[in-house]
């Protein structure tokens, strides 16, 4: 063939999605974003198991004084939920499945990650009710969960807790501990805290009344002695009255 003819020849082209590696790899993701497509009831379940742990760690995490035998069991759900949700996010309806010190470092960073967020949200909605509890929760959840942030994800490095990023997050972290503080010694609250009295109703009842030995008796009307007089029903009437 001329060397003309070779010239103006045009390329020839190939099919990228055939069995080669390039086109092996092209179905693949292809299949997973349709899986992920029909996935909506797992990636549904996933996004609220996130605010649904948070939300039962930072009740907890702020009422836990008030009764720890409660608000412990409670705790240990929003841990478990939380870390379910990661679980599914990260790793059954991920592309890339992680490998297992991978896995392990998230779900250890996710749960640190949900006391934060717990700590800082819980500490925000109940700042009147326990203001010098709250003045210590928030500066701590801010802290904790840029750390556990940055350990999850996977872009990132643990180094880049020590960057200029992280030396932000330490100037706000002190900042809201002293300014937290500082609203919290103007708020005078009774110290089982404004209106978050979670006792039982019997405790309620109990509370404000006297409680009666199991001897007392009622008082009873006072009975006259077997041949005593009877007491004169003049002073009873009243005055100005007569028969």
């Amino acid at each position: 063939m001329p060397s003309a003819q070779l010239i103006e020849r045009p390329y020839e082209t190939y099919d990228q999605t055939g069995p080669g590696p390039g086109g092996r790899a092209a179905l693949r993701k292809a299949r997973s974003q349709r899986a992920r497509r029909k996935a909506l009831l797992a990636r549904y379940l996933g996004y609220v198991g996130y605010f649904v742990g948070a939300g039962l760690i930072s009740g907890a995490v702020v009422h836990h004084p008030l009764d720890p035998a409660r608000y412990t069991p409670i705790a240990g759900y929003g841990v478990l939920v939380f870390l379910a949700a990661t679980l599914l996010n990260e790793y059954i309806l991920a592309e890339e499945k992680p490998a297992l010190p991978r896995m392990v470092q998230v779900m250890g960073a996710s749960l640190l990650l949900s006391f934060g967020i717990g700590m800082l949200s819980g500490g925000l909605q109940h700042f009147e009710d326990f203001p010098d509890r709250a003045a210590m929760l928030v500066p701590l959840g801010i802290a904790l969960s840029f750390v556990a942030y940055v350990l999850k994800d996977v872009e990132s490095s643990w180094r880049r807790i020590f960057s200029l990023a992280g030396l932000a997050v330490l100037l706000a972290v002190a900042v809201s501990f002293m300014g937290l503080r500082y609203v919290a010694s103007t708020i005078d609250v009774p110290a089982e805290g404004r209106g978050h009295s979670h006792g039982s109703g019997e405790e309620a009842e109990v509370e404000g009344h006297e409680e009666k030995e199991p001897g007392d008796a009622a008082p009873t009307a006072a009975v006259p002695e077997p041949g005593s007089a009877p007491a004169d029903t003049d002073e009873a009437e009243a005055p100005g009255h007569s028969h």
